[in-house]
């Protein structure tokens, strides 16, 4: 599947409805929705407003939890996470791009779990890479994809949001 025959608005819609039917499932009512900084967050924004929920959005910036932090040094674009309440015993929904080897979702956990025991948290990401290095799985993807290794896959945005697939260099 190329990233050209993947329309953002449909797999947003397509994700909207299926984390609307799992939240109903599970019985979660009011849940805290955090997108990982930047492309999860832009998706967040989307599947918040669709899902009409009452608590603030909130936003991750997983730079500093990452286990690749020594190697790439400090990304000048660092800014700091933004939970507008605790997520103590709260029902979580995080947000991401991509889900590939699972480091940035387990980032994304250490971090969370700093500001407190979540009841649960539901994974939800437009793209499944499908290239693991640690046992993370996605509750709610949009699309899977299938790349060789010279290619990567990045979403633009915010307005429209696109994807693009790139030949490494």
């Amino acid at each position: 599947m190329v990233a050209g025959n993947l329309d953002v608005d449909q797999l947003l819609d397509k994700m909207g409805q299926d984390l609307k039917a799992l939240i109903h499932e599970r019985g979660i009512t009011d849940p805290l929705m955090i997108g990982i900084r930047t492309g999860g967050v832009w998706l967040a924004e989307r599947l918040h407003k669709q899902l009409e929920l009452s608590s603030p959005l909130g936003v991750l910036d997983i730079s500093f939890y990452r286990d690749d932090f020594t190697r790439v040094g400090m990304n000048p674009k660092v800014q700091p996470s933004q939970l507008p309440c605790a997520t103590e015993d709260r029902n979580l929904i995080l947000v991401d791009d991509a889900l590939m080897s699972g480091r940035t979702i387990r980032a994304a956990l250490n971090e969370l779990f700093d500001f407190g025991r979540p009841a649960s948290v539901t994974l939800v990401t437009l793209l499944d890479l499908q290239r693991r290095e640690l046992p993370i799985q996605a509750d709610v993807t949009g699309a899977t994809l299938l790349l060789d290794e010279q290619q990567q896959i990045k979403l633009c945005g915010p307005d429209p949001l696109t994807l693009e697939i790139k030949q490494r260099n």
